[in-house]
């Protein structure tokens, strides 16, 4: 594990990146097959990582409070899949342990990583509905894998973008595992 700090790449208010990237459940997924929702939150994970699965049940969670019209979860596993623990096969079983509730989808060549800017994992970024970038960083408030979130940062910031309002802050680092290149 390599601790890792997330770069502003992707500015705020760039649109977000097009991707066309297989799912754990064999299907093609697109930028446009989430046209419906007004929010869009992108997240690099991966499998093998304590800060992923730290956070994975607030990921679960947080889509859980609003319905896909509001807000659109995707996981991105931009991780070299020849790494231990990686790889689409312990990405279905990564799914199906964690009980995902959103597609969770394989970058085999890490493009769509390096388009996006990120670097570790999680590493969410989240868009409004026309696609533009309003925030890139933490989930919430606890930034190591032991900690307890008091403050959710993400909710809030979904709760503002639906009720209208503008993200104060564009860019809070998060802070995970370092995304393994290959």
């Amino acid at each position: 594990m390599v601790k890792t700090e997330s770069t502003q790449v992707l500015k705020t208010g760039a649109v977000a990146p097009q991707f066309e990237l297989k799912g754990t459940d064999n299907e093609i997924y697109s930028l446009e097959r989430f046209g419906k929702s007004k929010v869009l939150l992108v997240v690099f994970i991966c499998n093998h990582c304590p800060y992923v699965k730290a956070r994975i049940n607030d990921i679960v969670g947080l889509q859980s409070k609003f319905n896909k019209t509001e807000l659109q979860v995707i996981g991105i596993n931009s991780n070299d899949p020849a790494y231990d623990e990686e790889g689409i096969e312990n990405m279905k079983k990564f799914y199906e342990k964690y009980q995902l509730n959103f597609p969770y989808l394989i970058d085999e060549i890490q493009d769509i990583a390096r388009r996006y800017g990120a670097v570790c994992t999680p590493d969410p970024y989240l868009f409004n509905g026309e696609r533009l970038l309003v925030y890139h960083g933490r989930l919430n408030d606890a930034v190591e894998p032991n900690s307890i979130a008091k403050t959710h940062i993400m909710e809030d910031n979904v709760k503002t973008l639906l009720a209208g309002g503008k993200i104060r802050n564009g860019f809070d680092p998060s802070i995970g595992c370092s995304i393994k290149w290959k």
